[in-house]
């Protein structure tokens, strides 16, 4: 079941509420995480943390809690769940104000935490793999909002997930002003050109996502040449396999992009081979 932390106190979906003077609803002011838990044990809660404390400190926004005690209660929630898989989204606003945007109106943080479950696709789309577009909805400048901050504003990816939902395609890909791949809607994203894996760079305008960096450890395991690199629409319609990856969607095959397929329209070996190798690191033994 879901499970709740909310300013102290543990409930469920019926019963944690956020005011709606809260300036994480108003204006979107704050940052959050997303987590996964396997078998019961939490998955990278270190690198998560890191990135939950560095975005906040990043917009000036000071975390109520230790770093200790958010861990604690994490590992606490996923316990109360009694779901042996989870997604634990810790987030921070700036907290209750007022009608006006100056955050010196804000008393205090509001600290939540939620522990539930998640699906993105269907298990086919793992097996046969995703259809995605290219977004017209562009990726925000990084000079604008830096997109290393993983905050609350999403609206360009929730737009270019409309997108994708129009036009009957699992997912869209999100290019800068100047045309480069930057990521999918929640994702970040990868291709494979002559055995080489290739992904978009942090000043490129993306998230650095914790499940790309372990998707870096898993390459350099299996001995594969792992880089980063900045890519256009050419680069992805003519690699020879392509997949995303993250929190959520794990690691994630694309079949076809824009109409046109990726290699042989199929999930590729090397794809299916870390797919394989982040099972094993996530739910192995």
């Amino acid at each position: 079941m879901a499970v709740i932390w909310l300013d102290g106190v543990w409930g469920d979906k019926n019963t944690a509420k956020i005011s709606v003077y809260d300036h994480g609803l108003l204006y979107g002011d704050g940052v959050f995480e997303g987590i996964r838990a396997y078998s019961g044990r939490v998955f990278r809660l270190s690198e998560h943390l890191d990135r939950l404390y560095d975005s906040a400190r990043s917009i000036a926004l000071e975390i109520p809690i230790p770093r200790e005690r958010m861990a604690a209660l994490i590992e606490e929630g996923v316990g109360k769940s009694g779901l042996a898989e989870a997604y634990i989204r810790p987030l921070v606003t700036r907290g209750i104000g007022d009608m006006g945007i100056d955050p010196r109106k804000c008393a205090t943080p509001t600290v939540c935490i939620i522990v539930d479950s998640i699906k993105m696709w269907a298990q086919d789309r793992y097996e046969n793999g995703l259809a995605m577009v290219t977004a017209g909805t562009p990726i925000p400048h990084r000079e604008a909002l830096c997109p290393r901050i993983k905050s609350l504003n999403y609206l360009p990816h929730a737009l270019a997930k409309i997108e994708a939902n129009n036009a009957g395609a699992d997912d869209a890909i999100m290019l800068d002003p100047s045309g480069h791949v930057c990521e999918a809607t929640g994702m970040n994203v990868w291709i494979v050109k002559n055995g080489v894996l290739k992904t978009p760079p942090a000043y490129a305008g993306i998230l650095l996502g914790v499940t790309r960096g372990v998707i870096f450890e898993l390459a350099a395991a299996a001995g594969l040449d792992a880089r980063e690199e900045m890519l256009n629409r050419y680069d992805l319609y003519t690699a020879d396999e392509m997949f995303l990856c993250g929190t959520g969607a794990e690691v994630a095959p694309v079949r076809v992009f824009d109409g046109r397929p990726i290699g042989t329209g199929k999930p590729g070996p090397v794809t299916k081979d870390l797919m394989g190798r982040f099972r094993t690191l996530t739910r192995g033994n």
